[in-house]
C-alpha cells in the first residue's frame, strides 16, 4: 500500500496545472529552429514578412522598367504576377507555398483594400467637378465615344466568350455589362504621370487628355456601379431600387456634404492647431461614405471615389490630406494590392492554343476600341493625326484602374480565374504599350516632316 504523502505525478492534478503554467525552456538546437519557424508562421509574423517580401519586389522591378522607359507602376504590377503562381509559384512552389499559403489572403485582401478605398479618395479628389462642367465640346466628344464604343465592343465580343468563360451561376447580362466596362477604362493617375514626364501637362494635348481621361473616370465608376447594383441585386426591380438609393446618396453627397466641408475647411484653414480635427472630419466623411455606397450595394470603392470629388479644391486643402494620406496609400499598400491580384492570376490555366487567341482577340478589341475610338473622334472634331493618334495612345492606357475593376468583378463571381487572367495581361499590354505607341507616333510625324522640309535642287 503506498503511502498516503506520496503523490502520482503522472496523474496529479496539480502537476497538470504545473505543466501548463512552466514556459517552455528551450534546451537544444532543433528547439530553437522549431520555434522560430513558428513565430515566422504566426499569422502576424507571415503578414509583415508578406508585406516587406512584396515592397522589396514592387521597388526593385519599378526601379528596373523605370530604367527602360516605363512607368513605375508598370513594374509594380509586373512584380504582382512575378509573385504569384504564374512565375513564383510555378518556379519556387514549395517557397510559394511557404510566403503565400492560402490561410493568409484574406490578411493581404484587407490591407489591399483599405489601400484601394484611400486610393479612390485620392483619385477622387484630384478631379474638379466645377473644370468639367465647363469642358470643352471636344473633350464631351472624345470622352463619349472612347467609353461608348469600347463598351459597345466589350459587349459585342463577350457573346462569343460566356460560354466558356462565364461561371456557371452568372447571367450573360452581368458578364456582357462587366466585360464592357473593363474594356472601357481609363487609367487617369497613370496617364497623369505619363503626361507629366513627357512635359505635356500644360499643353493643349495635355489639358484635353486629362479633362477626357477625368470625364472618363467619373463615367465609368457610374456605370459600374450601376452594373454591380444589378449583379448583387439579382431582379430588375431590386437593381432599379438600389441605383435610386444610389442617385439620393450622390445627391446628398453633392448638394448638402460638399457645401458643409467647403465651409468648415475655410474656417480651418487658418488655424493650425485645428488641422487635426479637419482631417478627422475628412477621415470620418471617407469611411461613412465608402460604408455607405457598400450596404447600398454599389461598392465602397465607389463611396471613396464620390468622397474625394466633394472635397474642396483649394490648393492648401489638398496638399494636407495628400501629405496625411498618398505616400502610406501609393507606397506601401497599392504594392499589396498589386501582389494579390497577381496571386489571383493564373497564367498557367491558358494552356490550349484557343485561350491564348482569346486573349489576343480581347487585346485586339480593346485597343480597336479604347485607340482607335478616341483617335476617330478626336479627328473629327478637328485635331490633327498626329494628336489625335496621341489622345488615342494615351486614352488606351489602362493599369490600375482596370485592375481594381477586374478585382470587383473576380469578387463579385463574374469573372472566371481563365477570363481574368486573360484581363489582367490585357491591362498589362495596353498600359505597357503607351510609352512605346507615343515614341512611335512622334519619330514618324518628326520624319514626315523632315521629308516635307527637304528642298529638292534642279539639275
Amino acid at each position: 500500500m503506498p503511502n498516503s504523502r506520496q503523490i502520482n505525478t503522472a496523474t496529479s492534478p496539480l502537476n497538470k496545472i504545473v505543466d501548463k503554467s512552466t514556459p517552455v525552456v528551450i534546451n537544444s538546437n532543433q528547439t530553437v529552429v522549431e520555434q522560430f519557424l513558428h513565430n515566422i508562421k504566426s499569422p502576424l509574423g507571415l503578414l509583415l514578412l508578406q508585406i516587406l517580401a512584396i515592397i522589396f519586389v514592387a521597388k526593385l522591378f519599378g526601379a528596373i522598367f523605370s530604367k527602360l522607359g516605363q512607368q513605375t507602376v508598370v513594374g509594380e504590377m509586373i512584380a504582382g504576377i512575378f509573385l504569384g503562381p504564374s512565375i513564383m509559384g510555378a518556379l519556387f512552389p514549395n517557397f510559394s507555398a511557404f510566403l503565400f499559403p492560402s490561410s493568409s489572403m484574406s490578411n493581404l485582401q484587407f490591407l489591399s483594400q483599405i489601400g484601394l478605398v484611400f486610393f479612390m479618395f485620392i483619385i477622387g479628389m484630384d478631379l474638379d467637378i466645377d473644370k468639367l462642367k465647363n469642358k470643352a465640346h471636344n473633350a464631351v466628344v472624345i470622352s463619349h465615344a472612347s467609353i461608348i464604343f469600347p463598351y459597345f465592343l466589350g459587349v459585342l465580343v463577350s457573346y462569343f466568350l460566356y460560354e466558356e468563360f462565364a461561371p456557371a451561376n452568372v447571367s450573360f447580362l452581368a458578364f456582357a455589362l462587366f466585360i464592357g466596362i473593363a474594356i472601357s477604362v481609363t487609367a487617369f493617375p497613370v496617364l497623369a504621370r505619363i503626361l507629366h514626364e513627357r512635359d505635356l501637362t500644360r499643353t493643349a494635348l495635355g489639358a484635353i487628355v486629362l479633362t477626357c481621361a477625368a470625364a472618363d473616370d467619373i463615367t465609368a465608376w457610374c456605370i459600374l456601379a450601376a452594373v454591380v447594383a444589378i449583379v448583387k441585386a439579382g431582379s430588375v426591380l431590386s437593381a432599379m431600387f438600389t441605383i435610386l438609393l444610389a442617385l439620393i446618396f450622390v445627391f446628398i453627397m453633392l448638394k448638402l456634404i460638399r457645401p458643409w466641408i467647403n465651409s468648415i475647411s475655410k474656417r480651418y484653414d487658418d488655424e493650425e492647431g485645428l488641422n487635426k480635427r479637419l482631417v478627422m472630419i475628412v477621415f470620418f466623411i471617407l469611411i461613412a461614405s465608402a460604408y455607405i455606397a457598400e450596404i447600398i450595394g454599389i461598392h465602397a470603392l465607389f463611396g471613396a471615389f464620390l468622397a474625394g470629388v466633394i472635397m474642396p479644391q483649394r490648393i492648401q486643402f489638398k496638399e494636407l490630406l495628400a501629405d496625411k494620406i498618398e505616400d502610406i496609400s501609393v507606397l506601401l499598400l497599392l504594392p499589396i494590392f498589386f501582389a494579390f491580384t497577381g496571386l489571383r492570376t493564373q497564367v498557367g490555366l491558358l494552356t490550349e492554343g484557343h485561350l491564348w487567341m482569346s486573349c489576343g482577340l480581347i487585346i485586339c478589341i480593346a485597343v480597336l476600341g479604347k485607340f482607335g475610338g478616341s483617335s476617330i473622334s478626336a479627328k473629327l472634331v478637328g485635331y490633327s493625326w498626329q494628336d489625335s493618334l496621341s489622345i488615342g495612345a494615351l486614352m488606351n492606357t489602362r493599369g490600375l484602374m482596370e485592375l481594381i475593376v477586374l478585382n470587383i468583378g473576380y469578387d463579385l463571381g463574374i469573372l472566371s480565374p481563365p477570363i481574368f487572367a486573360i484581363m489582367v495581361l490585357m491591362a498589362l499590354v495596353t498600359t505597357f504599350m503607351t510609352g512605346p505607341l507615343l515614341n512611335l507616333i512622334e519619330y514618324f510625324y518628326r520624319n514626315k516632316v523632315s521629308e516635307k522640309e527637304i528642298v529638292i535642287k534642279p539639275y
